[in-house]
């Protein structure tokens, strides 16, 4: 639920009592409906073609919610940021004119993920995903669709898609991208009413097996196959197997980083427990070449993967079998030395070379206010280090 286990202040919200977002809030295990705005033909703002605009009007029927009258198009609200934006001039003058109307709750409700302002809509024909503006700084940053990721949405998603399938036309992985189709918003409140909605689990996991979200299993549930697993130094090994490879591969062979920590990340087990699939979301967070120096890349998806996900899950490894201990590290420096053999990335020896890994600084991230493109990093000693 926190996605930063040692963090002092993991999903902390700001600016408003608990009474205000504990009705939304995943570690309080609940649910709720979403409210269905009707928004007027020539203030649609959209992107990501038939299937994304088909994709936001499947929410209504997933959820059963109501449907818009004839010239007006759904445009599903979170209700928290509907509290939050509704008395802002330009909401409260689209209601009063007829641009905006609102059609009423859902039927049925949606759940909250770990990001808090991304749910899930399942449904007996499908799911989706649906991940929402929440002007709300929770943990480090305001949870903005700000206009600037938005606009770039599909270019990015489109480069990652085709990496994905690039990767398995050669390999055989298994690996997933759960596309964002595309967002809907109002043009008179962008960023503030954008909604945009991304492929849910049933189409993609591997026939008979469950996806796990990595930073659940980093944290601890009751019957987790991390802490019952019969063979902790195989589960790791076969854990490693599925998520480090596809991370690489992309940034070797297209330059790209995925955004790889451990709320972007899910694993899909087997019967026994055994991971047998990676699954990898958020096209925000991915970076494609040319948007920032090959350095400042190759340290983003170092902090990415290594610091914030392997570090996190092969800690509560440890933790849960101490007599795997000892191998956590020795094991995931033999899957980075398999994978240099494969694309010959030099950054793979330089970082199990190199005296420190770079950690964020997350929590001046927050004291700062500062944007999180904005991140710092500092120097923390590297368990990778070879002797």
């Amino acid at each position: 639920m926190t996605g930063h286990p040692h963090h002092p202040a993991p999903k902390a919200r700001g600016g408003a009592p608990a009474a205000s977002w504990l009705p939304y809030a995943p570690e309080a295990h609940t649910r709720f409906p979403l409210v269905m705005l009707g928004l007027r033909e020539d203030q649609v703002a959209e992107e990501g073609g038939r299937a994304a605009a088909d994709a936001v009007d499947a929410l209504a029927g997933i959820l059963d919610g109501p449907r818009p009258p004839a010239g007006y198009r759904a445009l599903p609200a979170h209700p928290w940021q509907l509290e939050l934006v509704g008395g802002r001039r330009e909401v409260r003058e689209a209601f009063a004119d007829g641009r905006l109307l609102r059609l009423g709750p859902t039927r049925l409700p949606v759940w909250p993920t770990a990001s808090v302002r991304t749910v899930y809509a399942p449904g007996p024909e499908g799911d989706l995903f649906a991940k929402f503006s929440l002007d709300v700084r929770i943990t480090n940053d305001v949870r903005r669709l700000w206009r600037h990721d938005l606009l770039k949405l599909r270019r990015t998603d489109s480069a990652v898609e085709a990496g994905f399938a690039d990767l398995r036309r050669r390999t055989g992985s298994g690996a997933v991208w759960l596309a964002d189709r595309g967002y809907r918003t109002a043009a008179f409140a962008f960023e503030e009413l954008a909604v945009l909605v991304r492929d849910g689990l049933r189409t993609g996991v591997a026939a008979g097996a469950v996806p796990l979200l990595s930073a659940a299993l980093a944290e601890g549930y009751p019957g987790s196959p991390l802490e019952t697993a019969s063979d902790p130094a195989g589960w790791w090994r076969a854990y490693l197997r599925h998520v480090v490879p596809p991370v690489l591969d992309l940034f070797a062979r297209h330059g790209i980083v995925l955004e790889a920590h451990l709320q972007n990340c899910l694993v899909a087990v087997d019967g026994r427990g055994m991971p047998v699939q990676a699954l990898f979301r958020d096209a925000e967070g991915v970076k494609l070449p040319g948007d920032m120096p090959r350095e400042g890349a190759w340290q983003r998806l170092v902090y990415c993967l290594v610091v914030n996900h392997l570090a996190e899950v092969g800690g509560a490894l440890a933790e849960r079998h101490p007599g795997a201990a000892g191998g956590v590290w020795p094991a995931v420096r033999e899957e980075l030395l398999r994978c240099a053999a494969e694309h010959g990335l030099p950054e793979i020896g330089e970082l199990l070379a190199a005296p420190a890994l770079p950690a964020k600084t997350n929590l001046l991230l927050r004291w700062t206010r500062a944007d999180g493109a904005d991140a710092r990093y500092l120097p923390l000693p590297n368990p990778l280090r070879g002797e």
